[in-house]
């Protein structure tokens, strides 16, 4: 699929998920600077940066040459979480955004080399913890997705994690995905 087909679906998507990083109020060179931090160097300078305008308009920050997107922080999580995805993991997030099916076949790749935060390790689409729960944070990580009965060798440790080794966030859901801690 071309890169450019996955960019507007997915970015609908985020913002009505209301999980897209918000640009407004930071300036472009924040934005791409933020955006960069979630992969390694070699990845994030010829990755394509997309980011959101006050409108919540996606916009191209910079366009990229290989076949990762980084997008800067969510400011609606606790924590500072860019994430920089390959064409099959934009794919991957284009499907759980939807609330469709991943594409047969097709894995993905990501990097969130700041951590995250997210509001649960078991509902994919949960805007916050639940009551009394608390965000799951993790570490510097990567994240495998799509990649069917492989995860299956790996801990499903429900709501609270051990993110310091790998686990499968999401377990049981078609969105399900590895994480691996990588500090």
């Amino acid at each position: 699929m071309h890169r450019h087909a996955v960019f507007i679906p997915l970015a609908t998507a985020l913002l009505l998920a209301g999980t897209a990083s918000a640009s407004f109020g930071a300036n472009d060179a924040q934005l791409i600077k933020n955006a960069m931090s979630a992969a390694p160097k070699a990845v994030a300078k010829d990755a394509t940066i997309v980011g959101f305008d006050d409108k919540m308009q996606m916009r191209t920050l910079r366009k990229g040459t290989n076949n990762f997107t980084c997008m800067p922080d969510n400011p609606k999580s606790p924590g500072n979480d860019p994430m920089c995805l390959d064409e099959g993991g934009m794919q991957w997030a284009k499907a759980w955004m939807s609330k469709t099916k991943p594409p047969a076949g097709v894995v993905g790749f990501g990097y969130m080399l700041k951590g995250g935060s997210d509001a649960s390790n078991t509902d994919p689409h949960a805007e916050g913890p639940a009551p009394g729960a608390k965000w799951v944070d993790t570490g510097p990580h990567v994240m495998i997705f799509n990649v069917g009965d492989a995860a299956k060798a790996y801990p499903r440790q429900g709501e609270n994690p051990n993110t310091h080794e790998p686990y499968v966030m999401w377990p049981g859901t078609p969105w399900e995905h590895l994480m691996l801690p990588v500090k």
